[in-house]
């Protein structure tokens, strides 16, 4: 496992990250702590989670997840060495159940903080994340641009969670920030009052990014790179297709698209097509897909950590070990290739 910085902070986290949105919704208790424990002895450092997980979203098993990493923490004497990443919702319609409706204002995120340190059984949050926008923007998969709403307005918030997020630094309850589901234009107004107001400097942004959709690779790549602000990728897998499982239709039992068929974003036509190209590219390499797929994530160079997730220690398993996997040129060409006949089917 190697290790690599957290943007311009003092800490380094692994180059693969353990998500754990399944925990408390396809995963229990137990099995989270199991994962767990198998991903810090594989020296996994980096845990990232969500004060709405698990997912889908539910008033019932809301909070759960970071409960069960509460629990495992509890026990263990080694907090120092952890990286536990969490994020505080933005605005919904659908989620009346969390604080009325969540937004993203000084005190929602002091409220989603209190929660989260409570749940977490911790005294501080090593990265804490605006998991998405105030404003209408091209996140979870939506593409175009409509101008909606007042700029001054946009920006007016970004400032006021900078200046909470800034005092809850001060105050140690969080150590570092980031962005989540963010553009361009985002990211940069983070940076651009934290340089002019003396706030804390996002330190990662957290976007999706696999083989089906690689279109953070416009505009926002080199940003991550650049302003040393590295991405970690969320659904390397594009929710487990890339493992090929979904192949000709099949759908596993207990699988997450078996079990929540409402995810359909990387199983429209030109996606299938895309997934079984990069499948039959993988045997051909004597490679399984699901490690082809992801140790293509974790070779960008504007990657700070790879996301992985899984609701089996097999999975899991399997996926740790992409960190061990190689692509040479020739393989990497062939991505290209792939990609060059079917460019971001999934975004």
């Amino acid at each position: 496992m190697q290790y690599r910085p957290l943007g311009t902070t003092d800490l380094r986290v692994s180059e693969i990250c353990l998500g754990t949105m399944t925990w408390g919704q396809q995963n229990t208790e137990a099995e989270a702590h199991a994962q767990l424990d198998l991903a810090v002895e594989r020296g996994i450092n980096f845990i990232d989670a969500a004060e709405m997980y698990p997912v889908p979203p539910r008033a019932e098993t809301q909070g759960l997840t970071e409960q069960y990493i509460g629990s495992w923490l509890a026990r263990r004497e080694d907090r120092d060495r952890l990286v536990v990443a969490t994020k505080v919702a933005g605005p919904s319609t659908n989620m009346d159940w969390l604080r009325g409706g969540p937004q993203l204002n000084a005190r929602h995120i002091r409220e989603a903080v209190d929660a989260s340190l409570q749940r977490l059984q911790t005294d501080y949050i090593d990265l804490y994340q605006i998991h998405w926008p105030a404003r209408p923007a091209n996140y979870f998969g939506r593409l175009g641009y409509e101008p909606d709403g007042d700029t001054t307005v946009a920006i007016d918030t970004i400032e006021e969670n900078l200046n909470t997020l800034a005092r809850l630094v001060e105050e140690g309850r969080i150590r570092h920030i980031g962005i989540s589901n963010e553009t361009p234009w985002g990211a940069m107004q983070y940076l651009r009052l934290a340089e002019r107001d003396g706030f804390p400097r996002i330190a990662s942004i957290q976007n999706p990014y696999n083989l089906l959709n690689r279109s953070f690779e416009v505009g926002l790549a080199e940003f991550a790179h650049r302003e040393r602000t590295g991405l970690l990728a969320y659904s390397p897998l594009g929710f487990g297709v890339l493992s090929g499982k979904y192949a000709n239709d099949a759908r596993p039992e207990g699988a997450r698209l078996t079990e929540f068929p409402q995810f359909a974003r990387y199983t429209k036509e030109h996606a299938v097509s895309a997934t079984e190209a990069y499948v039959a590219l993988a045997r051909e390499r004597g490679l399984s897909p699901a490690q082809l797929a992801l140790a293509f994530v974790t070779s960008r160079p504007f990657v700070t950590a790879n996301i992985i997730g899984a609701t089996t220690t097999a999975q899991l398993e399997e996926n740790i070990g992409s960190a061990d996997v190689r692509l040479d040129d020739e393989a990497l060409e062939a991505i290209e290739a792939i990609h060059a006949r079917h460019p971001n089917p999934a975004p």
